[in-house]
């Protein structure tokens, strides 16, 4: 079993982490928010650190799971950061939604100190993580993608190589682009049977299976009939992951036209009472009864 570091203890982050000590590993975790680290090491065990170096310090493997670019630069490249004190041959897997820049840099960073460098950007949300069911996008070099994936069963279900740094951030991109016309699209589509005077429930039993069928249709139309919004990822969160899609579309030339339209429909859902911290499918509320 692997002595490992885990920075980042939130939504994503803890049932990893969880995961990990589940399957025999040690872990050193740290935590910006100590409460945190202090009460997860009290339920799983393992140790706290004061600081992402002192977490990394003599680890097999080190993963990251935090906020932002800036969240990501700190944990790593800051004057505290775990590449401080990680040793030559370490792993550093980080499942940060971030964007494709940045994990370049971190991967060109990484490569130049010794470490094998991994971005592996999550799919599956919240109960995905706490099932150990998540999907995992990684771009990196294929030594790092192999030292990486006997680690990545214990919580993952699909886990593929993508290619080079930075290419499994750029998927994830992919992912929200997919996920954000389909979220518009379902929440059309219930507030069109509404309007109809449909059953609701005979509606996704008709539907549900065939070429309208999505994960989020699936998973979201009950919850979405009773203005129930609070499962997953957050309206606050899922718009930054767009901005990131938004931007790297300016860079390589793609148009993105849905998916700007839907971003601007966020923002508007952003500016209701409670908007922000609800999840993707709160998209419905904008749209009249």
């Amino acid at each position: 079993m692997a002595k490992l570091a885990f920075i980042g203890l939130g939504t994503i982050g803890a049932p990893v982490a969880r995961h990990l000590a589940a399957a025999g590993h040690d872990l050193t975790v740290y935590n910006r928010t100590v409460a945190k680290a202090e009460a997860w090491v009290a339920a799983h065990g393992g140790t706290v650190a004061g600081s992402a170096a002192e977490a990394a310090e003599g680890a097999d493997a080190v993963f990251t799971c935090v906020g932002t670019d800036d969240d990501l630069a700190e944990v790593t490249l800051g004057p505290a950061g775990a590449f401080r004190s990680m040793r030559q041959g370490a792993l550093f897997v980080d499942h940060t939604t971030v964007s494709a820049k940045i994990a370049r840099q971190i991967g060109v960073e990484g490569k130049d100190r010794g470490f094998l460098v991994l971005d592996a950007p999550v799919t599956g949300g919240q109960r995905g993580a706490e099932e150990g069911r998540l999907a995992l996008m990684c771009g990196g070099p294929r030594k790092a993608f192999e030292a990486a994936e006997p680690l990545m069963h214990a919580y993952a279900r699909i886990i593929v190589h993508i290619g080079g740094s930075g290419t499994g951030q750029t998927t994830k991109m992919v992912n929200q682009i997919a996920l954000a016309a389909n979220a518009q699209g379902v929440a059309e589509a219930m507030r069109f049977a509404q309007a109809a005077g449909l059953n609701l429930d005979k509606v996704f039993q008709a539907i549900s299976t065939g070429a309208a069928s999505s994960w989020q249709m699936t998973n979201r139309w009950e919850t979405m009939a009773k203005d129930e919004f609070d499962f997953g990822l957050a309206v606050d969160w899922f718009r930054k992951d767009l901005g990131l899609a938004i931007d790297e579309a300016h860079a390589n030339g793609a148009a993105l036209p849905v998916t700007a339209l839907v971003d601007q429909f966020y923002a508007d859902v952003q500016r209701m009472e409670g908007g922000h911290r609800q999840d993707v499918s709160a998209l419905i509320r904008r749209l009249p009864k």
